[in-house]
């Protein structure tokens, strides 16, 4: 291609300077022509309408409303959609599929900084730095040095649930330190696993055996209360969950009884519901530590989305493959 394709944003506007600062959006007008003045909120806008006539690229990102057929039939030279965030499942239809367009995700950029809060609460957790502060900010008395028992990341064990594109990032990390790592997933091989570097364990024998269990299996009617009662009953006493994917993956009414029983320690970075009612015993029970969902892609973070979405914006110029493709055989089962 010779000249640049026409682009549309269609996003929450207040995203796009995050998302694609000075810098970002400078590279990403290399590749297409594009007016960061109009973002479609609403596709039946006059102006939006008159746009998506032209438009071969629609740069999308979170707030983008449903494509559904109406909007695809005014935008009859629609051939891509990179998305600058990570699920497209919201906005996305069927139709999309059927009319071969092709879609683009930044989820593989979103999930770096998940993983690396991830891996921050797996060693706090293993060094019982996330106890030891409840207790000193409620005793308010040092306990003077002393080797304390039962706490260190020397063999500690990690239980892996999903290997999402973040589950494998976590698998990653984790693999410098001396950590004996294992994962469940009913949709990965042995050989895969092997190929991870990890042993692939049923859910309950990952539950048993680990010492901290991270979850990174998707949101789906299968997955509710994937971590119940029952699972959350075979981890060992003192062991950590720790969740950043859906809150739905756990039934939070079973883990407060863990948890304010002293048996079992959370962190939450995402809850069900969300965010949690304000007389939630999870905010003040020493064993639960709870973020406001800020795992994922925050501040100067954000500008790895819009680069990401620059980049594949480059390969389609260049009459190249995307990068980072949807496929639409196994969206439902991920994130």
């Amino acid at each position: 291609m010779s000249e640049r394709p026409r682009a549309l944003f269609a996003m929450t506007a207040g995203n796009l300077p995050l998302v694609f600062p000075p810098e970002v959006l400078a590279r990403l007008r290399e590749a297409v022509d594009v007016d960061p003045e109009l973002i479609a909120e609403d596709f039946t806008e006059a102006r939006v309408r008159e746009a998506l006539a032209r438009t071969e690229i629609l740069l999308t990102g979170w707030g983008c409303p449903r494509l559904d057929a109406a909007v695809l039939d005014a935008a009859p030279r629609l051939r891509a959609v990179l998305h600058s965030a990570g699920s497209v499942k919201g906005f996305i239809t069927p139709e999309v599929w059927r009319r071969s367009i092709v879609v683009s995700s930044a989820a593989d950029a979103n999930a770096v900084p998940v993983a690396e809060y991830t891996l921050a609460m797996i060693l706090l957790a293993g060094k019982g730095v996330l106890a030891a502060r409840e207790r000193l900010r409620a005793e308010r008395v040092h306990p003077g040095w002393g080797v304390v028992p039962g706490i260190g990341n020397h063999g500690r064990r990690i239980g892996v649930i999903g290997a999402s594109r973040i589950g494998r990032r976590v698998i990653a990390l984790l693999a410098p330190f001396d950590l004996r790592v294992s994962l469940t997933d009913p949709y990965v091989t042995e050989r895969r696993a092997a190929e991870l570097g990890v042993p692939l364990l049923p859910l309950d024998d990952l539950l048993r055996t680990s010492d901290i269990v991270t979850v990174h299996a998707p949101d789906t009617p299968s997955t509710r209360h994937l971590v119940g009662r029952r699972e959350l009953a075979l981890m060992p006493d003192g062991a950590t969950l720790i969740n950043t994917a859906r809150g739905a993956l756990v039934d939070h009414d079973a883990l407060v009884e863990e948890v304010r029983a002293g048996r079992l320690n959370a962190v939450l970075d995402v809850t069900d519901p969300e965010p949690l009612p304000a007389d939630s015993p999870l905010y003040d029970l020493p064993g639960a530590f709870v973020t406001p969902h800020l795992a994922g892609s925050q501040g100067n973070e954000l500008a790895r989305l819009g680069a990401t979405v620059a980049e594949e914006a480059a390969r389609l110029l260049a009459g190249e493959e995307l990068a980072h493709p949807v496929d639409p055989a196994v969206l439902e089962r991920e994130a």
